[in-house]
This record gives C-alpha cells, sequence and structure tokens, in this order.
C-alpha cells in the first residue's frame, strides 16, 4: 500500500508542477516553421518535436540509410553515431556503449527500445544482450539515438542514452521477399519476409531470420563463432477512426563461444572448456492509442518476456565441498517480465504540450549459480513521468521534465531535466540543458549469493547505492537547405557520482566476497558533431566526431578498506586506465552514399578510433577500418531484388576486442559476401 500512496503523491504533484501554466505569447512557429527539412523526433520527450525543439541532441538513422550501409549486424550501425562504440561478436554478444562505462558486459546504462518495449532483461543483468535484438534490418524504419542521458522519459537504465527502433509498418510490406549472404569466414545468412491484409482492418508482416559465422581469428587461447534464429510478427489494426490496436510477437536465440585453451596442450581447459552460451528471448506486446481530439491522444502498453541464458559446465576442480563435481553457469539464468505503460499527450493551452504517463514493472529472475538457493527473486519498478513543452514565441522552446521512480530494490529517485533553445533564425538554434539521472543496478547486485566451489566469488548490496549523473550540455543546431546540408554540435560536460566497480573486498580471503562497490566519481567533458550534405540528388555525406577527456577520483569510502583490491597496485593501476580509456580520447565516421551509371549503388563508410578499454581485462587498440559495399537493384519481369557485394576491413586486419596485454588476440580481418534479395 506504500507504494500506491507514494506513486499518488509523485501524480499529484507532477501534474501541478508540469502542468502550471502562465499567459504567454501565442506560438507563431506554424506559419514559419524552422529546419523543416530536418526530422521529426519524439525519442526525447515522448512529444513530437522538431529536432529544433528538442531537449537534447538526436540523431537519425532511416531506413533509406540502413538498406545502404555495408553491414550485416545490427550494432554496425552505431559506428556512424559521433560518441558510440562497439564490436562484432566474439566469445561476448556485441556490445554497444555512449561515452564508455562499459566494465559491464551487457551495457546496462544505455536504454534500447523496440517499439517502445525495453531491451533491458533481468536474465543478463539488467543490460541489453545485442545478440537477442527481435529485428532484423529490413524491418527498421528508422532508428532516433538520443545522445545524452534520459532518465526522464524512459527511467534508470536510459543513464548515457536512448536507442529507439522503430520497425516498419505492416502496410507498406506487401507479398514475399527471401535473401541470403553467402561469405567468406563461413557467413551464411538467410531471411525469409511476408506481408499482406488481415481482414478489412488489418495488416502484417512476419520475418524469419538466420545467421551464421565463424566469428573472428584467433592467436591466443579462445574460440569464437556466432549462430542466431529470429522469427519477428506484427499487426496493426484499425479498429475504430480513433482506435488502432498493434499486436507484436517475436522469439530469437543465439550460440556463442565461451571458455578458454590450455596453451600447452591447445586442448579446452578443464577449469574453463570451450561451451556454448546458449541464449533466448521471446515476447509478446499490445500497444493500444486512442485519438482523443485533435491535440490529444492515449496510449495503452504491456509487454511480456521471457529471457534464458545457459552456459553450464562442470568443473572437476571444484569440488563445491562435496563429492560431485560443481556445476558452474555464472551468466546462466531465467528472467521474464511484465510491463504495463500508460502515457497521454495534449495541449494544455496555445504554448504548452504535455506528455505524461506512467508505468509498472515487474521482474522475476531465477539463476543456479548468481542466485542460489534463492528460487525466483522478484522485483517490481513504478514510475511516473512527464515531460512539458513551452513555445511562447518563434525564437523560444523551453523543456521541462521530471520522473519519479519507485523500485523495491534500489529505492525510490527523482530525475529533472530542464533546457531552452534559442532559434537564433530559421537555420541556427542554440540550446542550453542541465539533467540530472540515476542507474540503479541488477537484481544480482542486490541479492546475488554466488559461490563458485573454492572461493565466494560475490555477494549482492541490498544497500547499494545508484550511480547518479548530472549533466550540462550546450546543442547547436545549423539547417542550410539551400546547401543541402546540417550541422549538429553538443558540448557536454558530465559527472558520474559513485561509479560501480566490482571489487576484491579481501585478496587474501576466499570466504569474502567480492561487491558491486561504489569507487568512484568520473567527469566526462567533450565536443562531438555529426555534419550532413546531399550536394546532388545521387551524393550523400555523414561525417561524425567526438573528442572527450575523463578524469576521475576515487571516493574516500572505496580506499579506506586496507584489504580490498584497490590496495593492489597492478588492479589499482588497470582501475585507472579503465577510467581514463573507457570511452576513445578521438574518433571519427565518414560515410559516403553515391549512385553511379547503370543503376549502380556504392556505398563507403571509414571509421577512425583511438585506443580504449572495454574493461579491466580487454581493450581495443588505435584502428582504422573501411567498409564498402556494391549494390545493383534490379526487377525482371515480375521479380525484382538487389544484387550486392559488402566488404568489411577492406584495408586489412585490426584488433577491436583483445585481452589486456595478450601478445595476440582476436583479429578483425577482412570479410566479405555476397548478398542476393528477391522479391515476389
Amino acid at each position: 500500500m506504500n507504494i500506491y500512496k507514494r506513486l499518488l503523491f509523485l501524480s499529484n504533484w507532477l501534474i501541478s508542477v508540469l502542468g502550471t501554466a502562465l499567459p504567454a505569447t501565442p506560438v507563431l512557429a506554424d506559419d514559419n516553421p524552422f529546419f523543416a527539412s530536418l526530422p521529426v523526433v519524439a525519442s526525447v520527450s515522448r512529444l513530437p518535436q522538431r529536432l529544433a525543439d528538442a531537449p537534447t541532441s538526436v540523431t537519425v538513422i532511416d531506413r533509406q540509410m540502413i538498406r545502404s550501409l555495408p553491414i550485416r549486424d545490427l550494432n554496425d550501425i552505431f559506428r556512424l553515431v559521433p560518441g558510440f562504440q562497439t564490436y562484432p561478436n566474439t566469445t561476448e554478444a556485441s556490445r554497444v556503449t555512449y561515452h564508455g562505462l562499459t566494465d559491464e558486459e551487457f551495457s546496462p546504462r544505455l536504454q534500447v527500445l523496440v517499439d517502445g518495449r525495453s531491451m533491458h532483461s533481468p536474465a543478463f543483468r539488467n543490460g541489453t544482450n545485442w545478440a537477442l535484438i527481435p529485428v532484423a534490418l529490413e524491418d527498421i524504419e528508422r532508428i532516433e539515438v538520443v545522445r545524452g542521458t534520459n532518465a526522464v522519459s524512459y527511467g534508470s537504465n536510459a543513464f548515457l542514452g536512448v536507442i529507439n527502433i522503430i520497425t516498419v509498418d505492416p502496410s507498406v510490406v506487401r507479398k514475399v521477399s527471401v535473401s541470403t549472404n553467402y561469405g567468406n569466414q563461413n557467413v551464411r545468412d538467410q531471411t525469409v519476409r511476408a506481408g499482406g491484409k488481415l481482414g478489412e482492418a488489418g495488416d502484417f508482416r512476419f520475418t524469419l531470420r538466420q545467421q551464421n559465422d565463424d566469428g573472428l581469428r584467433d592467436h591466443y587461447d579462445w574460440i569464437d563463432s556466432y549462430y542466431s534464429r529470429l522469427f519477428d510478427f506484427r499487426a496493426d489494426f484499425a479498429l475504430t477512426e480513433r482506435d488502432s490496436l498493434q499486436v507484436s510477437a517475436g522469439h530469437v536465440d543465439a550460440v556463442t563461444q565461451r571458455g578458454r585453451l590450455d596453451t600447452t596442450t591447445w586442448l579446452s581447459n578443464t577449469g574453463n572448456p570451450i561451451r556454448d552460451f546458449d541464449q533466448s528471448s521471446s515476447y509478446l506486446q499490445f500497444q493500444w492509442r486512442r485519438v482523443l481530439s485533435l491535440d490529444s491522444d492515449f496510449l495503452l502498453r504491456y509487454a511480456y518476456s521471457v529471457d534464458k541464458g545457459s552456459e553450464a559446465y562442470v568443473n572437476p576442480g571444484n569440488p563445491g565441498g562435496g563429492l560431485a563435481p560443481y556445476t558452474y553457469d555464472p551468466w546462466g539464468g531465467e528472467g521474464t517480465r511484465h510491463e504495463i505503460e500508460a502515457q497521454h499527450n495534449r495541449r494544455l493551452f496555445e504554448t504548452f504540450r504535455l506528455a505524461w504517463g506512467g508505468s509498472w514493472r515487474q521482474d522475476s529472475v531465477r539463476a543456479q549459480t548468481t542466485l542460489a538457493g534463492q528460487g525466483d527473486v522478484h522485483r517490481e519498478v513504478s514510475r511516473l513521468f512527464g515531460n512539458l513543452e513551452w513555445k511562447p514565441a518563434i525564437w523560444l522552446t523551453g523543456n521541462l521534465g521530471l520522473s519519479g521512480e519507485d523500485d523495491s530494490l534500489a529505492g525510490g529517485h527523482f530525475a529533472p531535466r530542464a533546457s531552452v533553445s534559442f532559434h537564433l533564425d530559421p537555420r541556427n538554434t542554440l540550446r542550453v540543458g542541465a539533467s540530472r539521472a540515476y542507474r540503479t543496478g541488477s537484481t544480482v547486485d542486490y541479492r546475488g549469493d554466488w559461490w563458485n566451489g573454492t572461493k565466494y566469488q560475490f555477494r549482492g548490496d541490498p544497500n547499494m547505492p545508484s550511480e547518479r549523473m548530472d549533466t550540462r550540455e550546450i546543442g547547436y543546431l545549423g539547417d542550410w537547405r539551400d546547401w543541402r546540408m546540417s550541422l549538429d554540435v553538443r558540448l557536454f560536460d558530465e559527472k558520474v557520482h559513485n561509479r560501480l566497480l566490482v571489487i576484491d573486498r579481501n585478496d587474501g580471503d576466499n570466504s569474502i566476497p567480492d561487491a558491486m562497490t561504489p569507487i568512484q566519481d568520473v567527469r566526462m567533458r567533450g565536443v562531438e558533431y555529426q555534419w550532413r550534405w546531399q550536394p546532388v540528388d545521387s551524393t550523400r555525406l555523414v561525417l561524425s566526431q567526438m573528442f572527450i577527456k575523463i578524469d576521475a577520483e576515487y571516493l574516500a569510502s572505496a580506499l579506506a578498506n586496507p584489504t580490498s583490491s584497490l590496495q593492489s597496485t597492478q588492479k589499482f593501476s588497470h582501475i585507472d586506465k579503465l577510467s581514463e580509456y573507457g570511452t576513445p580520447h578521438r574518433s571519427t565516421s565518414l560515410l559516403l552514399i553515391q549512385k553511379l551509371p547503370y543503376g549502380l549503388e556504392l556505398s563507403a563508410a571509414a571509421y577512425w578510433q583511438s585506443n580504449m578499454k572495454w574493461s579491466i581485462n580487454t581493450e581495443a587498440l588505435k584502428y582504422h577500418r573501411v567498409d564498402t559495399r556494391l549494390a545493383y537493384p534490379f526487377r525482371v519481369a515480375w521479380v525484382g531484388g538487389e544484387l550486392a557485394w559488402t566488404i568489411q576491413s577492406l584495408n586489412g586486419a585490426h584488433f577491436e576486442y583483445k585481452a589486456y596485454n595478450a601478445p595476440a588476440d582476436r583479429i578483425v580481418e577482412r570479410r566479405q559476401w555476397l548478398s542476393l534479395r528477391l522479391d515476389f
């Protein structure tokens, strides 16, 4: 009952704060629209807004660009977004992060959404498993990437930013399309896609996809491979003139490799054998939307998901206190989620628009190793959120946002945001903003109990504090339509308080477990920009860059324990480097999309990145990479399609993910494949 009382209080207070309006000058933007050539986005404040009105920077990747890119994996798209880093699937699923803080395997500080449903999984430590994203590249309509914290709109996992993937409307998918990729490194992909009508008022589409490759070549003690299967279904129904219903369902499973080879015998290491990491995700979602008036609509969404992972193996060296060997499954577990969310958008006055709502989520996790003997561990999270847009004049847009979150494990938090955009003229906008966000840990971080047979590996801390980030930023958006050019610049100052990291509490005593511990305050300052230019209809250029400086200061409480791993000179040095190089200090991407004679289409993407560390034990060396794609769209009689040739790492081999100080490790070599798509 206390939760509901708190939510009632939060609701009344939120409406009173965000709904208060003073008389103002009528807005004139409809008569003289600024930035008409730039897209409208809804991922920042949950209100449809021009980029010039949004409270922080957004990169939009449209369907046309996605189809032209030299990629076959979703995560590769984000190499083009300033401030983002990723690497190919290896023994770990691909990771995507923004501005670093990458020490945890499934990147829990970046929110990922597919048609409104969060990809953060209770089974994967409250992070995103990129091997299980339930959408094929062919089914993406657009991706809106919010570059900056957005906990106001999407909760604690939107700590560093948001990736919002919006899928294709089924009404534009008709008949059947089949495609395949065939190339070296055992690239073998197949996709079948179909769509049509469902009665008089419905449309559907479904996609079946299988991917396979041999991973990266290894010169040390690993074995890589990757395999996944996907089924995705969506149906949209126009129930009445005012009501619509969207139904989505799908299943993904994937297999990657874990473990080590014995470098003496080059056989599987008995203590950490080569094994499959089996992963799967199933989901069902309903979204009902009702148009209440020309200035108001209501959305109700329910989602259910089940995620599983298992890498179980028997370690003969760990008897676990008994006669039988100990079964070890550190990333194994099963997580279920029920989520209900309601949102109401309305225009309050001539100059005010409000998006507000709330959500309730119940997570349940079962894990043999990390939550030993606890059965299903439950967690409930309730949220209220609101975003208010104020446009008193054609030259000014203000945004105010606030959310309140109540977590049965992490407690309660408020996340505010305020920004003001000054439209200097129809081509130039200057934005100033500030925000605060919190990140809560996973269920294992609070309730974990992990004994590996010979060592008390980890124990959760029910009183673990949350990370907090305070952000100040200045943005500039230029839209020079006469030159068919735009520029988006973001200057940021982000300070993370209580940065959490797993620390050995006592290096010399195996009976004392490790724990997720607040150890640092981290400050990230820098500038990033994205420049787009389409000088002629046949040419499209996109240039992105980021420059960042990172400083970290240890907390006195973290240094106070004389037996923790922070007292080890070597481990202390590794953590220092992780803090300083958690993201590359300099990164650049350049994309060219060019139409050629005879109907050919060429795309080339180049990436430059300085060195960085993914975790205490892994890093990426400085590298330069070039990917290309040459495509020929065709139509023969009633069959259309496309033939394409893609080459990644055209300029040669390099390291994007390797063990720290290893003599050699996973090598990203030249990978190429032929693609054929037939549309019937």
